[in-house]
């Protein structure tokens, strides 16, 4: 008997709660969704930072292969001068 008594007050928090959840359900859908399609500043700035190192690895990748074929020319054209020149005399 105690407990049929009881029942309406431990179903009434429980129904509180319930409708509580029910209420705050689409807010909280809403924030997620929002959260996940917008990036934060921190997060941009951190992408932003990984595409400039990506673009000084790229630079300095050129720079090495431009110079690396500076250096080849260069050595063909000494070989190609050492050629043409007329036998030393000594």
């Amino acid at each position: 008997m105690l407990v049929i008594l009881m029942l309406p007050a431990m179903l009434g928090g429980c129904l509180a709660r319930a409708a509580i959840d029910a209420a705050t359900l689409p807010v909280k859908a809403v924030s997620k969704t929002v959260d996940v399609l917008t990036t934060s500043q921190d997060e941009a700035d951190r992408n932003r930072g990984r595409a400039i190192r990506k673009e000084e690895e790229q630079i300095a990748k050129e720079r090495r292969r431009a110079e690396r074929e500076r250096a080849r020319e260069e050595a063909e054209e000494a070989a190609e001068e050492a050629r043409r020149a007329p036998p030393r005399d000594d």
